[in-house]
């Protein structure tokens, strides 16, 4: 059980017609050091978060009978008052014998008791939400249903291919995490980008800041007001109208990757949000219909064992196809 219920549970009456329950949940010493604003979207899946921040800033929620902010840790035995809200029903998770679920299987690259580590295809969300229906997550959960605890530790763009790392447990979970934060975890990227990268251009640092278009679009730009965000870079190979680098993201920002590449003057082959339609036509006369941004190694420290683990994807075909046609034009002078 990942917490226990209290068995004096409180009900309180919203109004004299209508009962509703408020839920008192004692905290497993397993989920210590979770944040108090990240268990309520745990316990309360289908409820916005604008609702979840909202009944914590009116203190409806209470942890050991004193209001806490969002970034408050728990602790084991902490007693978590949450009031009633509407949840909304929650989508069914998709069939284990569908096709794209069952193909996931093959792409596991790493798995023991406590986590594992798969090459998620281009095309796949890491979870279901903003009109689909599932994602990799609730695959991973549709295929392994007594694992009960699968969440993934970090994310990646949909169009996004490589290595993704899931817990199995709630502790490693913390563990990987704290990593993340620490910034011990190397995260390697390969991207095709447009035009010669320059050699002197190491690392990009540039702030970044989330913005929504008339349209509903969600873009991230390089903005004096945004969030500090860092990558660095690496070129692996020059060709005629592009280069291949490595990125490795020091901070985590959304689509930051691309947006920094994008800023450096070189954006990455194929980006539907960042792209150059010239050079993205180039490449697509090379069959490339896809953003060209793989996570192509993965390295941390094991939660358990405290081992260096080092997990590399393979490129998947479209993306090895273009390399090895622009090797051949490069070849051809």
């Amino acid at each position: 059980m990942r917490f226990r219920q209290n068995e004096n549970v409180k009900l309180r009456r919203m109004n004299e017609t209508q009962p509703q329950q408020v839920r008192w949940v004692t905290v497993d010493a397993d989920y210590a050091e979770q944040r108090i604003d990240n268990f309520l979207l745990a316990q309360l899946k289908g409820v916005p978060k604008s609702l979840v921040y909202r009944i914590l800033r009116k203190g409806e929620v209470r942890v050991n009978k004193k209001r806490v902010k969002p970034d408050y840790r728990l602790k084991g035995g902490d007693e978590v008052r949450i009031p009633p809200v509407r949840v909304a029903e929650k989508n069914p998770l998709p069939s284990a014998n569908l096709e794209r679920v069952q193909a996931l299987t093959s792409q596991i690259l790493y798995e023991d008791d406590v986590l594992m580590v798969l090459n998620k295809p281009a095309g796949l969300a890491v979870h279901g939400g903003s009109g689909l229906q599932f994602g990799l997550i609730e695959s991973l959960r549709a295929l392994r249903p007594d694992a009960k605890h699968l969440e993934l530790v970090h994310r990646l763009d949909r169009e996004t291919s490589g290595c993704i790392l899931v817990s199995k447990r709630r502790s490693a979970l913390r563990s990987l995490h704290e990593q993340l934060r620490n910034k011990t975890m190397d995260k390697r990227y390969l991207a095709l980008v447009r035009g010669q990268w320059q050699s002197h251009v190491k690392q990009v640092a540039a702030p970044l800041q989330k913005n929504t278009l008339k349209s509903g679009e969600r873009v991230v730009r390089v903005d004096a007001e945004g969030k500090p965000s860092e990558t660095r870079f690496s070129i692996q190979q020059r060709f005629t109208h592009a280069t291949l680098v490595e990125a490795s993201p020091i901070t985590g920002r959304t689509h930051q990757i691309r947006v920094h590449a994008l800023h450096a003057g070189h954006p990455i082959a194929c980006d539907p949000k960042y792209g150059d339609p010239v050079f993205d036509q180039l490449m697509q006369e090379l069959g490339l219909n896809r953003l060209f941004l793989h996570a192509h190694r993965l390295r941390f420290s094991h939660p358990q064992s405290g081992e260096a683990i080092t997990v590399e994807a393979p490129l998947d075909d479209m993306l090895a196809d273009t390399l090895k046609k622009l090797r051949a034009q490069q070849a051809k002078g």
